[in-house]
C-alpha cells in the first residue's frame, strides 16, 4: 500500500510539473516571441541569440539550460534538480510542439505591449507552480533560486535583477522601444510573480474566545488535523480570566473553522491576522 501510495504522488507531482510547463511554454511561444522582447527567462535570451545562430529557439534555450541546470544541481539540492531535470527537458519540447502545431505564427493580440502583458501574467501562473512544488523551468528560475537561497532574496526581486541582464540584452538586435518594453516587462514579472507566490502560500492565524473552548479545541485537532496553542486571557473591563484558543490553517480550513464557529458560537470573539512566514525549531 505504501509503494502505491508513493507512486501516486510521484504520479501527481510529475501531473502538476507537465501542466505548469506546458503553461510556461505557451507563454513564451504565443506572447514572448511575437513581442520580440526578452522579459526575464533564458527563452528571452534564446530569443535574442536566435538572431545570431543558425539554431531553432527550443535547440538554444535547451543548450542554455543544461548548463544551469548543472549549477542549479549542486547547488539547490537532489530534489530541486531532479524536477528541474524534468521541467528543463519538457520546456523545450513544449516549445518545439508548438512550432509544429503554429509555424511561423504571429501574434494573437497584433500588439506588442499587449503581447507583454499577457505574457506576464501567463508565465506567473506557471512558474509559481514550480516554485511552490520545490521546482524551476531552468534557466534564469536556477539563478533566482539561487538567490533566493544563499541571499534570502524573494523570489520575484531575485527573477527582476537576473533577468535584467537578459533584457538589456534586447539592444542588441532591436529598438528603443523593445528594449524599454523588456525592462519594464522584466520588473513587472517580478512584481506578479510574487504576488501569485504570495497567495499561494498564506495562512491564516485564527484566535478565538469562546465558551465552547474544549468543543472547539476537539474539533481543531480531530476534524481540521491542526495544531492549536491555548493562551490565558484576562479581560481589562471585568479581570475575568478566559481562554484563548489560536490555530493556523489555510484557506480551506479557514472555511471550515469558520463555518463552525458561526454554527457552535456566534457570539464567540475571533480575530484573523494573515501569515505567510512560519518556522519551526526542530526539537532537539
Amino acid at each position: 500500500m505504501k509503494k502505491q501510495l508513493n507512486y501516486a504522488d510521484i504520479l501527481k507531482e510529475v501531473i502538476i510539473l507537465t501542466w505548469a510547463v506546458a503553461i510556461i511554454g505557451a507563454a513564451v511561444y504565443f506572447f514572448l516571441v511575437p513581442s520580440h522582447t526578452s522579459v526575464s527567462s533564458i527563452s528571452g535570451l534564446g530569443i535574442v541569440l536566435s538572431n545570431f545562430v543558425p539554431l531553432p529557439l527550443s535547440a538554444i534555450t535547451m543548450i542554455l539550460n543544461v548548463v544551469l541546470l548543472i549549477i542549479g544541481f549542486f547547488t539547490c539540492g537532489r530534489e530541486f534538480g531532479a524536477k528541474t531535470i524534468y521541467t528543463s527537458i519538457m520546456l523545450p519540447l513544449f516549445i518545439g510542439l508548438f512550432e509544429k502545431i503554429a509555424p511561423n505564427f504571429k501574434s494573437l493580440t497584433n500588439s506588442q505591449e499587449l503581447d507583454v502583458l499577457c505574457y506576464i501574467l501567463v508565465v506567473s501562473v506557471g512558474l509559481s507552480i514550480l516554485f511552490n512544488r520545490n521546482a524551476s523551468s531552468g534557466g534564469l528560475d536556477i539563478v533566482a533560486k539561487i538567490m533566493n537561497k544563499y541571499l534570502n532574496m524573494e523570489l520575484g526581486k531575485a527573477m527582476s535583477l537576473s533577468g535584467m541582464c537578459v533584457a538589456l540584452s534586447a539592444a542588441l538586435v532591436y529598438d528603443k522601444k523593445t528594449v524599454v518594453l523588456s525592462i519594464l516587462g522584466t520588473y513587472f514579472n517580478g512584481i506578479v510573480l510574487d504576488h501569485f507566490i504570495f497567495d499561494y502560500n498564506i495562512k491564516r492565524r485564527v484566535c478565538v474566545i469562546t465558551e465552547k473552548e474544549e468543543e472547539l479545541r476537539k474539533f481543531i485537532i480531530e476534524d481540521l488535523h491542526s495544531g492549536a496553542t491555548i493562551y490565558e486571557a484576562t479581560g481589562a473591563y471585568n479581570m475575568k480570566k478566559r481562554n484563548e484558543i489560536i490555530t493556523i490553517v489555510d484557506k480551506t480550513e479557514y472555511q471550515k473553522l469558520m463555518s463552525y464557529i458561526s454554527h457552535q458560537d456566534p457570539k464567540a470573539f475571533v480575530t484573523v491576522y494573515n501569515v505567510s512566514n512560519m518556522r519551526y525549531q526542530p526539537k532537539r
